[in-house]
């Protein structure tokens, strides 16, 4: 893990939507540096922009104002194809409503993963599931799975594009205790044995502290940091 270096950088970046004749500022001038290997916990309420603001990292949208660095290269302005480039390529997304095919099996769904890097490998998809305890499951469809095994289905179709950053947003907000403690387990460990980045969403303080740091938003606005 390479501390030092930042894979994430946010300058005074503001997200407005329009709401009619007015306008919706989800995000006010927010400042985040992210290193890579690091694993950060985003929390705050309901309304704070934690999900805009993951939305932004994992350029799936674009900020209204300021600029977004990864990796040292300026993303803000890039084009739609050019930010669906950098997703496929480079970020491992984690939702908490799964967003898995209902008609594909967990391999299918997993294989899915691999569109943007250079076609299907059935082997690393096998050896992914694998990694998330689903060797027996991979014939299996959503349906046939229960929500722990959906979200690992999910897990490990994030994890094998071989992404350098991970976001997932309250990846266990739909998982009973035992199953959120499964899947955070999986989290950290890939965190701690491939020093992938980790951004995560979380209501969770029992979660958030499995984290090195911690970043409270409200209102669109970072209130605290601190690290643990």
């Amino acid at each position: 893990m390479d501390n030092g270096s930042i894979i994430i950088r946010l300058e005074n970046i503001t997200k407005t939507y329009p709401m009619g004749k007015r306008e919706l500022t989800v995000l006010k001038g927010v400042n985040i540096s992210i290193n890579k290997g690091e694993l950060v916990a985003v929390m705050g309420p309901s309304g704070s922009g934690k999900s805009t603001l993951l939305n932004l990292v994992g350029c799936l949208d674009k900020p209204t104002s300021g600029t977004y660095y990864l990796e040292d290269k300026e993303v803000s302005r890039l084009s739609g194809s050019e930010l669906a480039r950098i997703r496929g390529e480079k970020i491992g997304f984690i939702f908490q409503t799964f967003n898995l095919l209902s008609r594909l099996t967990a391999l299918a769904n997993v294989e899915l993963g691999m569109t943007y890097i250079g076609g299907i490998d059935r082997q690393r998809a096998l050896e992914a599931l694998a990694k998330v305890g689903l060797s027996e499951r991979v014939h299996h469809r959503p349906i046939e799975l229960s929500g722990g095994e959906q979200q690992r289905v999910a897990i490990a179709r994030a994890i094998v594009k071989n992404p350098s950053i991970f976001l997932a947003d309250e990846p266990t907000g739909q998982l009973d205790s035992k199953s959120g403690e499964e899947v955070i387990s999986i989290l950290t460990s890939l965190h701690a044995e491939q020093g992938v980045t980790l951004v995560l969403v979380t209501h969770d303080i029992n979660i958030a502290n499995h984290c090195q740091r911690i970043i409270q938003l409200k209102d669109g606005e970072i209130i605290t940091e601190k690290k643990i």
